[in-house]
């Protein structure tokens, strides 16, 4: 069935699986029906993808039914909204899991229901039970996050390591690019790693407390996301150090590290929320639909954008990573105020 235009946008940001079959707007009928199972809507950037997912134009138009649920970093609770979207017979499932091994099980089930399941920003360990999945390359970031400060830090010194929910394939996988990193500097040592759930306020008491314990001897601060790079940041000024001269970097382009980054006083490297968003919403679209579907989304490069669409046959979507600069800043902050 051809995708058609202008119907009226039928949209359910919810929060539990039982909730599934509500919808908020004028209850026209959609041509396709999509689950978004995400992890949480609790962090910025989980947000700036459920945003970007609701702008996708047949979202916007009312052609797509796109319903989005917070997992609320449960893994058995994105578990049960599976299960739930697969009785409803949806069209398709965009899935952000919570974590890299427990979300196997419910895309196989889905799988086995003849469900396509869309991998977007996170993903389980089993990437071939996907029908196609878009994400960045989380080793690269890791790369990049160590590479920054050991650089800033001139190549020697102690450094600490804030790490991601554990379990989740953005902690495993910046771990491993971290890693890999400093194994290019012998004269680096990481004398403390820790898990810090993503979490601004969790980092800013994990790092307040490593600083007691080590005070100057921290030379460098490497945090998996913005959030926790944030709140590491927050500490180091608190205890009244100048974030010159401990370097912290992040992933992700939230505002607030946009802004630090202006400050001149952390780095990020931002994630592309819109592309992998509204990129899986023409995967799902695509395999709904079949031959011949395309992509309505700016993302591609039918549309200008850089991402080759493939004629969306391909399994994996690497989305690039875009470091944040003294000189692209201003602009990223200008097109998030647009947003």
């Amino acid at each position: 069935m051809a995708v058609t235009l202008n119907r009226r946008l039928m949209l359910a940001a919810l929060t539990g699986a039982s909730a599934l079959a509500l919808s908020m707007g004028t209850a026209y009928a959609a041509d396709y029906r999509i689950a978004a199972v995400v992890q949480s809507l609790d962090t910025e950037f989980n947000v700036l993808w459920a945003n970007a997912a609701n702008a996708h134009p047949l979202v916007k138009d009312g052609s797509v039914e796109l319903t989005i649920l917070d997992g609320r970093m449960d893994p058995l609770n994105q578990s049960n909204q599976f299960d739930t979207a697969i009785n409803e017979k949806y069209d398709a499932i965009i899935f952000v899991p919570v974590d890299i091994n427990a979300g196997n099980d419910p895309v196989q089930r889905a799988r086995d229901a003849g469900v396509p399941v869309i991998g977007s920003n996170t993903l389980i360990s089993d990437t071939s039970l996907y029908t196609a999945y878009i994400s960045s390359n989380d080793v690269a970031a890791g790369e990049i996050l160590a590479k920054s400060v050991v650089d800033r830090m001139g190549g020697k010194g102690n450094v600490v390591i804030v790490e991601g929910m554990i379990g989740q394939s953005a902690q495993v996988q910046r771990l491993e690019g971290i890693q890999k990193a400093l194994a290019a500097y012998p004269d680096v040592k990481v004398i403390e790693t820790r898990t810090a759930n993503w979490s601004r306020a969790e980092s800013l008491t994990l790092v307040e407390n490593w600083l007691t314990s080590h005070g100057g001897d921290i030379q460098g601060i490497i945090a998996e996301n913005d959030e926790m790079a944030i709140g590491s940041l927050e500490a180091v000024k608190a205890y009244g150090l100048d974030p010159a001269n401990v370097p912290v970097a992040g992933v992700d382009g939230v505002t607030d590290a946009l802004l630090a980054v202006q400050r001149g006083e952390m780095m990020s490297t931002l994630q592309d929320a819109d592309a992998q968003a509204q990129g899986a919403i023409d995967l799902a679209l695509a395999a709904a639909e079949g031959e011949g579907y395309a992509p309505k989304a700016a993302v591609w490069d039918v549309n200008g954008g850089t991402l080759a669409w493939d004629n969306g046959k391909g399994t994996q979507y690497s989305v690039p990573w875009v470091p944040v600069t003294a000189e692209n800043v201003e602009a990223l902050l200008a097109l998030r105020e647009a947003k």
